[in-house]
Formats: C-alpha cells, structure tokens, sequence
C-alpha cells in the first residue's frame, strides 16, 4: 500500500510539472528529487508524452540533477569503499557526462585487451620484458596513442572516449594503463608528477596486495603517453629543474587512487572552463568537493 500511495504521489506530483508559479514549481520539483533514481521513468514517461517545450526542459533539469545527486553518492562510496579499484573510480567520472553508460560494456572493452596482453604473458619474463608486452598489444595491436592534437579536450578523460577513439591525454592512457597491468596482476600505479602523469613498476613483492610502495622500491618509470617508454628517477629530476620546482617525495613514488580520480576532475573542471561552459565547471567542483569530504 505504500509503495503504491508513493507511486500515486510521484504521479500526482509529475502532472503539477506545469506550474506557473516558480516558487510553488520549485517545492514541486524538491519533493521530486526526493525520490531520487526511483522517478526517472516515470519523468521519462512524462517528457516521452508531452508536447509542451517548458515541460520537457524542467523534466530534463530534474533528471539531471537527481542523477548528479546519484552520482554523488556514488563516487562517496567509492572513496569509502572501493577506492583501490581505479576502474570504478574512471568509470564514475564518465558517468558524469553520460549517465547512461554501462559499466558492463566499458569492462568488456577493457577485458579484450586484457586477454591478449595475457596471451602472451608468461611466468619467465622480467618486468622490463612484461611492460615491452603490453606496451606492442596497447600501442602496435590495438592502436592507442596519446592525444598531441588535442590534448586539453574534455573527450580526453572520459573512459568511453578513449576506448572509442583510442587517444587520450597523459592523464587518461596512464589510468587505462594501470588498469589493464593490475587486472593482470602487474604492480604497476600511478605517479602525480606536476605538469604530467606517469607509472611506477614497483617491485614485485607488492603484486599480491596493491600496497602503496615508497620510491625506494620502483623498479623504474613509464610514459603511457609517450607509447609505454621507460625511464629512470634521473628523468624525472630533469623535468622537475626544467620546471624550476622543488624536489618532494611525492613526485616518485605512487599516489592513491583517490589522488588520481581527483587530477582527472580537476582536469576536466579546467577544460569545460576552457570551453566556457560554467555550469559544468561549477558541477564538476562539487564533485572534487565530494572526494576532499572526511
């Protein structure tokens, strides 16, 4: 009886979407966005039926915002909780600007790498031999690079993107990168460099648990963006000087996923405001609000 006394309520509520006072639309719509993910076909219904344009703009408005809400929640749970699966975390913030991606088809896409990089794995390689296999099957196979024409595009970011067009910026093809090595049990991470976005191979005693290593134990240094080149810690002393910045540990040794799902709105904020696009730019800042939440 509830569930339906609800239903009739949402219903009666929906059918009020015509209101021409904005003060009594907008108690309309608060009581709307209570409701959450549970309105949306129904508000879907309503847009599908109606001929009238201010209707359908304050329907779409609703469903925006009760899916930014959703999205909220979401990313806060994955800090709280699944902050050591990076997928979830790059899959979240594409969720920003198509909520109705399918997790499903985006981890599929990724599996098909996966798979061939896995094929041609063996337990005899060394960590050096392994990366140069995942560097051919990313790169040569599959046809990855890094986007130098157009690099501060916000399309760089999101997971759905990259895997469609196969370019990304340093930020993106690092993420996908990782993800691929760790679902492949390669002690691979992340590394928040000023300026760039790089990955550490930690030693291998670290391949069990995805424990954070400190810069003593990476093994070496690799640019995604730059179709998988390895390096040294000298590299990264160089570009530090060029940049006539201080050296700090943080620059050598692998960050949380926390930090790096962090960069990559910090970077999109700064692309929609590129674009001029201020409404974006003021959603995408209450996200990063929500992972710097205790």
């Amino acid at each position: 009886m509830e569930k339906f006394d609800r239903n009739n309520e949402l219903s009666a509520l929906i059918s009020l979407l015509d209101e021409p006072s904005d003060q009594i639309f907008d108690q309309i719509r608060d009581k709307l966005l209570v409701y959450g993910t549970q309105a949306i076909p129904s508000l879907e219904h309503a847009w599908d039926n109606s001929f009238d344009s201010q209707i359908q703009v304050r329907i779409e408005e609703i469903i925006h915002s009760i899916q930014l809400m959703d999205l909220h929640n979401e990313l806060y749970a994955w800090k709280k909780e699944q902050r050591y699966d990076l997928f979830k975390g790059f899959f979240l913030v594409a969720r920003y600007q198509y909520p109705e991606l399918s997790e499903t088809f985006i981890s599929e896409r990724i599996e098909i790498i996966k798979r061939d990089i896995w094929l041609e794995l063996n337990s005899n390689l060394t960590a050096l031999e392994k990366v140069k296999v995942i560097n051919h099957i990313i790169f040569d196979i599959h046809g990855f690079s890094g986007n130098k024409v157009n690099i501060d595009a916000p399309q760089n970011l999101f997971i759905n993107n990259v895997l469609e067009s196969r370019k990304g910026n340093h930020l993106s093809m690092g993420i996908l990168y990782i993800i691929i090595a760790q679902k492949l049990g390669i002690p691979v991470f992340g590394v928040n460099l000023p300026q760039h976005f790089i990955l550490a191979y930690v030693d291998e005693i670290h391949e069990e648990k995805y424990t954070l290593a400190n810069e003593n134990e990476v093994l070496f240094y690799i640019n995604p963006f730059n179709k998988g080149a390895v390096f040294t810690r000298r590299e990264i002393e160089i570009f530090i000087k060029h940049l006539k910045m201080e050296k700090e540990t943080g620059y050598f040794k692998p960050c949380d996923n926390v930090v790096i799902i962090h960069r990559v709105l910090e970077n999109l904020r700064n692309a929609f405001n590129k674009q001029g696009y201020g409404e974006k730019v003021d959603e995408v800042k209450s996200l990063i609000q929500v992972l710097q939440k205790p």
